[in-house]
């Protein structure tokens, strides 16, 4: 007789035990000579050499498919041990597969090609309307790389630019004060990464959520680095963060222009860099548009209805222009 402990150390333990321990019930049925132990993430299995071995081969199987499809049915337990397949999913245009087992995949042309392009660049911008998944896509690419072991963190950040309320003013320390603009971060990351495991990685700096001034004097090495609205940096804010660019890191910039919340004075950093920026190699662009929202139906119609609106405002502006030099002739 032989004692072996397996660390379930990649997969959430919560989703590989299944609800009620179910997943363990079913595995200790299917090897009634191992006298099993699950503690924590963590296995004990007391048996003879030979079937502990087996045990041990299914285990690593087991743990291996939900890491990677954070699911784990009763089903899927009981083909492994008997020696079969799962039946395979459909993963074209697949990213990841989000909690439950939710696939996360790139739904759009323009999604499509900011998958594309991550592969062969180091520095992304992706620019269009609220809801086309800019930033949704761009950290279901983070957490990939996470999972598949390409970079040591996760670091998303995004400029807090105030509307209305003086962050000073608001109750809490500084992370209760910035949390609400970091929400939206929060939210994509829920839908991709079971609770536990989350807290974990937010707690142990694996995830880090960061206002953009958080970032200056950093190097950012083995990273995947998202900066979210950054039409509402400064020129100086924007070139800041894209100078801690470190080793075997990778870093995408999201933005919509056409929401910029900076004073008018104020040049936005986004705008600049694309000018900037437009000729470098290891640099691509994607640009979103209306056809690419899916959120609600309604956000498109609502996207074209102000579009419209200041289409007809900028006309208006222009022949009134017109007039008045007419006038002044």
């Amino acid at each position: 007789m032989i004692e072996k402990i397996i660390l379930i150390e990649n997969a959430d333990p919560v989703i590989f035990y299944g609800t009620n321990n179910s997943n363990i019930q079913t595995i200790k049925n299917l090897f009634p000579k191992i006298r099993i132990v699950a503690r924590g993430n963590a296995i004990k299995a007391l048996g003879e050499e030979s079937d502990i071995a087996d045990f041990e081969e299914v285990m690593e199987k087991l743990e291996a498919y939900c890491a990677k499809y954070n699911s784990l049915k009763e089903e899927v337990v009981i083909d492994f041990i008997k020696g079969k397949s799962p039946q395979k999913q459909d993963e074209q245009d697949l990213i990841i597969y989000g909690v439950s087992g939710k696939p996360i995949v790139a739904r759009t042309p323009n999604q499509q090609k900011l998958v594309h392009a991550y592969e062969k660049n180091d520095l992304l911008f992706a620019i269009g309307p609220a809801g086309s998944g800019k930033t949704y896509t761009a950290i279901a690419l983070a957490v990939r790389a996470l999972k598949n072991k390409e970079i040591r963190k996760i670091i998303l950040s995004r400029p807090a630019v105030e509307a209305g309320e003086k962050l000073g003013f608001l109750p809490g320390d500084m992370k209760e004060k910035i949390d609400p603009y970091l929400q939206p971060l929060y939210d994509a990351l829920q839908d991709m990464i079971p609770s536990a495991k989350l807290k974990e990685f937010l707690e142990n700096g694996t995830i880090q959520i960061a206002p953009l001034a958080f970032m200056r004097g950093r190097t950012l090495n083995d990273a995947f680095v998202i900066l979210d609205e950054a039409q509402n940096t400064t020129v100086q804010q924007i070139k800041m963060f894209l100078t801690r660019m470190g080793m075997n890191s990778k870093i995408v910039v999201t933005g919509d222009v056409s929401q910029i919340d900076l004073p008018p004075s104020v040049r936005s950093g986004l705008i600049d860099a694309l000018d900037v920026l437009r000729s470098v190699k290891g640099i691509a662009k994607i640009e979103f548009n209306v056809k690419d929202i899916v959120r609600h139906k309604l956000v498109q119609r609502i996207v074209d209805a102000y579009d419209d609106r200041d289409k007809k405002r900028k006309a208006m502006r222009q022949a009134n222009s017109l007039d008045e030099r007419e006038t002044h002739e």
